[in-house]
């Protein structure tokens, strides 16, 4: 197959916003909304849906010939995830967008899938679990980047409790073609889940309004509202095999809060913490928005506590030589730990 350029990306992308604006100002919709309906009706065949007749013959005939124009067949799945990441791009510019729903920055991903690859092996199964999914982004990309690279048998599992969110990272897997299952719930609550051996997550932050539903927890707080970051970390591990691994995108500073302790109490029951790394300063606007890495293992299947907690800040983008040998540095500190997933 061959590579398309930025240019045929951006030519898809043109012909994608001329449908969605069309749809937006005859339906007064929200951009994302308008997009769901414009995507839906790709999925469907380029029928243009106007069961209600909210759409004038005029319109539906120009949709209809925009659709003709889009042929998602010759795309690769990293092509499409960009043309879509064009949208909401343009999205969060139309739309005051809160960050929690923000999509996770293809560097932060690009680092995740680096991890995941070192720890696992082409042909060992791989069930990925992000219980914070959102547009989907984050899973996504390291699913794409896995798959590139050569892994096989990989399958992610993605759970949400906003719908649009939601039916964007649907649309997404469908286009990509990727082997993603969606939930639409509360990641808090009880879910029918198989084990997973990989957890990943872009944690939202803040706290859980509802007090009642995080008492089983141990990691809720004694009063107040608990944080809902420490409740998926926690939720998150109850859900990985024994032995599996999590990483998780966190707020820097996370361990500094009084309440963190009982995180890490926590997290040293039921694992063992490996790794806690600083993100790059660049990618954050400001000092307080900035994220770390935090890599935890569950305990069993031969799974142990690394001798030295990898501890470190990753270097700018930018200064390439710097980058490559921190990555060499996390390199020699896996295969020195023995840091894998069972097989």
């Amino acid at each position: 197959m061959n590579e398309l350029t930025i240019e045929d990306i951006k030519k898809t992308f043109d012909l994608l916003e001329q449908a969605i604006d069309l749809v937006q100002k005859k339906e007064d919709l929200s951009y994302l909304d308008a997009f769901i309906q414009v995507a839906d009706d790709i999925l469907g065949g380029g029928e243009v849906y106007n069961k209600d007749q909210e759409l004038d013959e005029e319109v539906v005939a120009r949709l209809t010939e925009v659709y003709q124009q889009l042929d998602f067949e010759h795309f690769t799945q990293e092509e499409v995830r960009q043309v879509i990441q064009l949208v909401l791009l343009r999205s969060y510019r139309e739309e005051k967008i809160q960050a929690n729903h923000q999509m996770t920055p293809d560097s932060i991903g690009v680092l995740l899938e680096y991890l995941v690859e070192k720890v696992s092996r082409p042909n060992q199964g791989l069930e990925i679990l992000d219980l914070a999914v959102g547009t989907g982004n984050l899973l996504e990309v390291v699913m794409n980047r896995l798959q590139a690279n050569g892994w096989q048998n990989i399958h992610g599992v993605g759970v949400d409790n906003d719908d649009t969110l939601l039916a964007i990272a649907s649309i997404a897997a469908q286009l990509e073609k990727q082997n993603i299952d969606l939930i639409h719930q509360d990641a808090i609550a009880d879910l029918p889940l198989q084990p997973a051996n990989v957890v990943l997550s872009d944690l939202p932050v803040g706290y859980y309004p509802l007090d009642e539903r995080v008492q089983r927890f141990a990691t809720h707080a004694k009063s107040g509202h608990s944080y809902v970051h420490h409740i998926l970390i926690e939720r998150s591990l109850e859900s990985l095999q024994p032995g599996g691994i999590g990483i998780f995108v966190i707020p820097r500073g996370l361990f500094e809060t009084k309440e963190a302790q009982t995180l890490l109490r926590y997290i040293q029951q039921v694992g063992y913490l490996q790794a806690l790394l600083n993100l790059p300063t660049e990618l954050f606007a400001s000092e307080n928005s900035q994220k770390s890495l935090l890599v935890i293992q569950k305990k069993g299947n031969d799974a142990h506590q690394a001798e030295q907690v990898l501890l470190g800040d990753f270097p700018s983008f930018k200064d390439k030589k710097e980058f490559s040998s921190f990555l060499n540095q996390i390199d020699q500190w896996i295969s020195k730990e023995k840091l894998r997933l069972p097989e």
